[in-house]
């Protein structure tokens, strides 16, 4: 994860109220017969990062949408800088929005295109030279003011929406999936802009994505929801080691999931191996879901020992298990491999390059990793993600 220098900010008064603060209370919004958000509370910190996080369908792009005035909540208030915004038009709210389609004027060149709000506004001429250099310079964009939108590229028109954005002065900036048009390259090094940007300037970002690498990587916290609530808050280094739900566990990075009894409350016995967690015991009785992520989880050639190639049982410890290699593929500085354990499911590997170990599609080999890297959820937690949790099939 990419982590900007930090930024202090000196601003008076408490939290809620200070410039760049958002305040969502209890907001419920319904499309018909349909909830979109489900009384959401959130407190967003002046000058921070945060990330609206979750599959299509969750509510984060409706919660942004009523932070910029575009939908109103059926219940609720929405507080920006300590001041409620209810019923304000988008146009008076201290916010800007940034959104995937960028909507440049194709007819205008770059500068006139950043100069647009603030001509709606009768802004004077000096004044709209000025901070439209400023914010040109801010995205590194100057020396293309005279250009039309059609002659840029991607990540240029992309930089170009974030002037015209930050032109204004917001206390507080929308971001609605605005790297999702840009290839991975592209969109990796806007990442790394984004957050560099925001800690110097040291206005609140709001952004919504899908994508959990966007997330993690620019995040001061992350909010990832769930059928319009948020399922967890935190810091991106507590989501993806200690998250608070099985569905968080799968939604941030990738999960082997195992599922059988609970036993002695710190142990699944799945069909093919025992997983047992170091961690607080579970209490009760029941099915349970292990998960354990692929980089935690080593791999070697078997001896022989063990089920050998089928992988149609355990090994002989917990946490050690025996199967075939079905698949290998090079992710860079990442090997991964993909393991048949029986019929109903497969355990994916990753290895760093240097240590990844030679092995051929069809090998037998033996997988095992640390009861601490174990982590343990309850039935019911584990029976209701449906899809988001399902092991990795064949």
């Amino acid at each position: 994860m990419t982590s900007a220098p930090e930024t202090t900010i000196d601003r008076p008064g408490s939290a809620e109220q200070q410039s760049g603060a958002v305040v969502l209370a209890g907001i419920t919004k319904h499309y018909g017969d349909q909830l979109a958000v489900d009384d959401l509370s959130l407190t967003i910190e002046p000058g921070e990062f945060l990330s609206l996080l979750g599959p299509s369908g969750c509510g984060k792009t409706t919660t942004l949408r009523m932070i910029a005035g575009f939908e109103h909540p059926d219940r609720g208030d929405i507080l920006i800088s300590g001041k409620s915004v209810l019923g304000a038009p988008p146009f008076k709210r201290d916010v800007n929005t940034v959104f995937q389609a960028y909507a440049l004027f194709p007819h205008m060149s770059v500068a006139e295109n950043v100069a647009y709000g603030m001509q709606q506004r009768r802004t004077p001429k000096a004044e709209i030279r000025d901070r439209v250099s400023a914010a040109l310079d801010m995205v590194q964009m100057r020396r293309f003011a005279d250009r039309k939108p059609t002659q840029l590229s991607g990540g240029q028109q992309q930089r170009i929406a974030l002037a015209r954005a930050l032109v204004n002065r917001p206390s507080v900036l929308l971001l609605d999936e605005p790297l999702g048009a840009l290839d991975r390259q592209l969109r990796e090094e806007m990442q790394l802009e984004l957050k560099l940007l925001q800690s110097r300037l040291g206005i609140t970002f709001v952004f919504v994505t899908h994508d959990q690498g966007e997330a993690l990587s620019m995040s001061d916290r992350i909010a990832i929801m769930r059928e319009g609530r948020i399922e967890q808050l935190a810091d991106a280094d507590t989501v993806y080691a200690r998250p608070a739900s099985a569905y968080v566990a799968a939604f941030v990075g990738q999960q082997n999931f195992f599922y059988g009894p609970l036993t002695g409350g710190d142990a699944v016995a799945s069909p093919h191996v025992v997983v047992r967690s170091a961690g607080a015991p579970l209490p009760g009785s029941g099915t349970a879901s292990a998960a354990v992520r692929p980089e935690n989880v080593r791999i070697a050639p078997s001896t022989g020992s063990g089920t050998g190639a089928t992988g149609s049982g355990t090994g002989a410890e917990a946490n050690t298990v025996f199967g075939e290699l079905i698949g290998v593929s090079h992710l860079g500085e990442t090997m991964q491999y993909l393991v048949r354990l029986g019929e109903d499911q497969s355990l994916i590997v990753r290895r760093p390059t240097p240590e990844a170990p030679s092995l051929r599609v069809g090998d037998a080999v033996v997988c095992s990793w640390a009861a601490s890297d174990v982590l343990l959820f309850p039935a019911d937690d584990a029976a209701e993600e449906g899809g988001y949790i399902a092991p990795p099939t064949l």
